[in-house]
């Protein structure tokens, strides 16, 4: 996947979107903050994420149940190399 910045986390947005109807969404690439750390590649994006994330969907679920449902939403984009995503969830 060959993306820029904005789009990579625009996508996860939309990914995140279709999965969880969300009511508020934020996808921040972090990745500038993480460079020369593991996982971090030369270009400065796409590799460390923050997403903070409500929905109706997390109603009585525990964080990990949460977090799982971001982790699930997002895994094409853990496959094509998004190396750490920092998770913020609420109902």
């Amino acid at each position: 996947m060959t993306t820029t910045p904005d789009t990579t986390a625009d996508l996860m947005a939309d990914a995140l979107r279709a999965a969880l109807a969300p009511t508020e969404l934020e996808v921040l690439d972090e990745s500038w903050q993480h460079a020369g750390h593991a996982g971090a590649n030369d270009s400065g994006f796409g590799t460390h994420f923050r997403v903070r994330v409500a929905s109706p969907r997390f109603a009585g679920l525990n964080r990990v149940a949460r977090h799982r449902l971001v982790y699930d939403a997002l895994q094409n984009f853990i496959d094509a190399g998004a190396h750490a995503i920092a998770i913020e969830t609420r109902d």
